[in-house]
């Protein structure tokens, strides 16, 4: 479905109108944010058909909780914000049930994936990260957001962003050189000044 050519083309103007109770707005603001938010919900799921329910769940609280959104404020750090709590509160709701359905038998550990095999696309070379590092490339890096947008997003300091994202370069660093996916000499792109 293609954008209706009547809305306004700032996310922010958009987040407005959907307040204001334009359907078409809302339309278009989902189109626009859905791709950032189902990137962080896929790359911590198990399927996409689950991260497609985290986003739907994102979503629905979006919209319950819309009149919170403070006019001019940026609208991507926001969204964050609530899917962030969304993945947060599925986490937690996903451990108490399967603490409760656990069997009395000893499980069995999945095997771990053969490093040998290589990484076929982005998401399995974050995969390894701690989730709060991956979250915070992803935003940084994927969605294109500033250091107080990622900070706001997640509740913590610029500070804090800062150290975390320097920690996950310095594992992806260390990941790639690794897998000989560059060399030494080479270096890592999050190496360059301005990254």
């Amino acid at each position: 479905m293609e954008q209706p050519a009547d809305v306004p083309a700032s996310t922010e103007a958009l987040m407005c109108a959907y307040q204001s109770g334009d359907a078409a707005a809302a339309t278009a603001l989902i189109y626009r944010v859905s791709p950032s938010l189902y990137r962080l919900f896929v790359a911590d799921a198990a399927s996409r058909g689950h991260a497609d329910d985290l986003l739907q769940e994102t979503w629905l609280r979006i919209h319950r909780v819309r009149r919170s959104y403070r006019s001019g404020e940026p609208v991507l750090p926001w969204a964050y914000a609530i899917a962030r709590h969304v993945r947060i509160d599925h986490y937690r709701r996903a451990r108490r049930t399967t603490a409760r359905e656990r069997s009395l038998e000893t499980l069995e550990l999945a095997e771990p994936v053969c490093e040998s095999q290589g990484f076929e696309d982005l998401d399995a070379l974050l995969a390894p990260l701690p989730a709060a590092q991956r979250e915070v490339i992803e935003m940084l890096k994927f969605a294109g957001m500033s250091l107080e947008e990622v900070a706001r997003a997640t509740s913590c300091t610029v500070g804090s962003v800062k150290q975390k994202a320097h920690r996950a370069y310095r594992r992806l660093r260390s990941r790639v050189l690794e897998l000989k996916l560059a060399s030494p000499e080479e270096g890592y792109p999050g190496d360059r000044a301005g990254s």
